[in-house]
């Protein structure tokens, strides 16, 4: 019920500004609840033949924990940045910084039939192509699974392929995506690696879109 309030908060909003915000899918809750938050939208626009981010921040408080509602049709390479953006300007701020604070995206879970979330707050992310020193796990858009050197694995392995190699010198484990896929696909990927690999890690690993 907590958060049918929020669901009628974003359809009045696109009912105002004639948008709406179509959510990723998956069938399991990663978190459930999150309180005192501030909602984050990204709309999907098109302007000729350009697919458009389109930020709305106005209801952003810097000391709550913020959920970004981002619409799942949009790819990788126009929704990072301004995610980025969103990073930089909570990290950077000294004032009225809140260091309990969350980050988190959210998506319907289909089964249990509520929206969900899924904590960022602890990822960096590069607009780049990683560096030859890093031990790089490639997510390409549209496969099940991912891409170790030239092996081609499952998510649950990665962990247990990284760990068997003898390496000389350990490498930073970094992931890479597809700056194409959709964040729908992104999310998907995101929600596997929460229940197979990050929950492991002490940090989390730097994600490279390009």
């Amino acid at each position: 019920m907590k958060y049918f309030s929020l669901l009628i908060v974003c359809l009045l909003f696109s009912c105002g500004k004639k948008e709406d915000v179509l959510l990723p899918k998956s069938n399991v809750s990663i978190v459930k609840d999150v309180q005192d938050h501030s909602p984050i939208y990204i709309f999907f626009k098109v302007e000729g033949k350009d697919t458009i981010a389109d930020l709305n921040r106005k209801s952003a408080i810097i000391s709550t924990n913020w959920i970004l509602n981002i619409d799942k049709r949009l790819p990788l390479k126009v929704v990072i940045p301004q995610v980025i953006k969103m990073q930089e300007k909570k990290r950077n701020e000294k004032m009225h910084q809140n260091e309990e604070s969350e980050n988190y995206y959210s998506y319907a879970d289909s089964i249990g039939k509520n929206l969900a979330f899924l904590p960022f707050t602890k990822v960096f992310y590069k607009m780049e192509k990683p560096t030859v020193r890093s031990f790089v796990v490639y997510f390409k858009k549209g496969k099940k699974q991912v891409f170790m050197g030239n092996q081609e694995i499952k998510i649950a392995e990665i962990l247990q392929q990284f760990y068997s190699i003898k390496f000389d010198r350990v490498p930073n484990l970094v992931f890479l995506f597809d700056k194409n896929m959709s964040y729908e696909e992104y999310i998907q990927y995101k929600i596997l690696l929460h229940k197979h690999v990050t929950y492991n890690l002490d940090k989390l690993p730097v994600e490279f879109i390009f």
